[in-house]
């Protein structure tokens, strides 16, 4: 969530239903070093709260160290990243790179869970490649197993949920996929499920990967019995998403636009997106073009835009506006003509 999960955003997502929400992830070796873009990151309000801060690192040292910088800012929780993977984090050891090498992730693990006060907690991955899904005596490949002794064999992500558990994380986001896959084909909830229903499980589970819809929300719920899910990539460009899901899966819960059935029209969903640009503005020190051009991806990615007919022009234009007046002025142009 690399220059989406800024204040601005989460406040947002924050106000739309999100119960939690998390910073973009922050370079340990980076905030060590004290690099101002990166402290910058640290920025939290008591508004979004209950909020985590991120880090990641591929080494114990600076992932403590790291740590206590970041307890600092006071955050709620400290998020430790082992699911990133793309190629500049894992190709270097970090993120969902550490599943290649487990000894060190624990190793990260109980240095910075050992350093902090602050509730500690975990993103990973079902593994590093398809081989990581198939049972097989210790899964993790540890020179002395002792996870794995207690069953024989197992299952990569099962063993390794214990292990970080063991370490003393308080929770733990898996995504449904291996480090191989990236985002592409189906997250794996069933593995998901297989950690919850562990017995020697008692942290809470959050579930993670293609939760789109309030209808997957309440089934990934109801099918897997995970604690909580996340959603990611779904909410660029539609921070409302949350609180259609909310809706969906409590009764009680108030709409917070005048949609019939707690929908969102257009026109509302649109409103809030010319927020996010007011609140990204002021996120980048009131510099109308930067804060505009820092809120692009979220209108390329809005599913408010997708599938409209005859909008690739209009698309151009609205990707390519530089001032509020001209953001503004495409998008009620869209209300008027694909609009309800």
């Amino acid at each position: 969530m690399e220059d989406v999960t800024d204040p601005a955003f989460r406040a947002l997502c924050k106000r739309y239903g999100a119960d939690r929400v998390y910073t973009e992830f922050v370079n340990a070796d980076a905030l060590v070093r004290d690099i101002a873009s990166t402290t910058r990151k640290l920025t939290i309000s008591d508004a979004e709260r209950p909020v985590a801060i991120q880090i990641y690192g591929r080494e114990p040292e600076a992932m403590r160290d790291a740590a206590l910088i970041v307890e600092q800012a006071k955050p709620d929780f400290i998020d430790i990243n082992f699911g990133c993977p793309v190629k500049k984090v894992a190709g270097k050891g970090a993120g969902a790179g550490l599943l290649r090498d487990v000894p060190k992730m624990l190793e990260i693990t109980r240095a910075v869970v050992n350093a902090v006060h602050t509730p500690v907690t975990a993103k990973t991955r079902l593994g590093w490649d398809d081989s990581d899904l198939i049972p097989r005596v210790n899964p993790l490949g540890l020179k002395t197993p002792s996870l794995e002794g207690r069953d024989g064999v197992g299952l990569f992500i099962v063993s390794l949920a214990e292990a970080l558990q063991d370490c003393g994380i308080q929770e733990l986001a898996i995504h449904g996929r291996t480090r191989s896959q990236m985002y592409r084909g189906e997250a794996d909830w069933t593995l998901i499920g297989e950690v919850k229903n562990n017995p020697r499980m008692h942290i809470p589970i959050i579930g993670n990967g293609d939760v789109c819809t309030p209808e997957r929300a309440r089934e990934c719920f109801d099918r897997y019995g995970v604690d909580a899910i996340m959603v990611g990539r779904a909410t660029f460009g539609a921070p409302w998403l949350f609180a259609e899901m909310k809706a969906a899966l409590d009764p009680s819960f108030p709409p917070l636009r005048g949609g019939a059935g707690r929908g969102f029209s257009m026109s509302e969903k649109v409103a809030v997106l010319k927020e996010h640009v007011l609140a990204s503005i002021a996120w980048c020190g009131n510099d109308e073009r930067k804060g505009i051009i820092h809120s692009r991806r979220h209108f390329a990615a809005s599913p408010v835009f997708k599938g409209l007919t005859d909008f690739k022009q209009t698309r151009i234009a609205l990707l390519r506006a530089e001032t509020v007046a001209e953001v503004f002025a495409i998008m009620d142009e869209i209300v008027a003509k694909w609009g309800q």
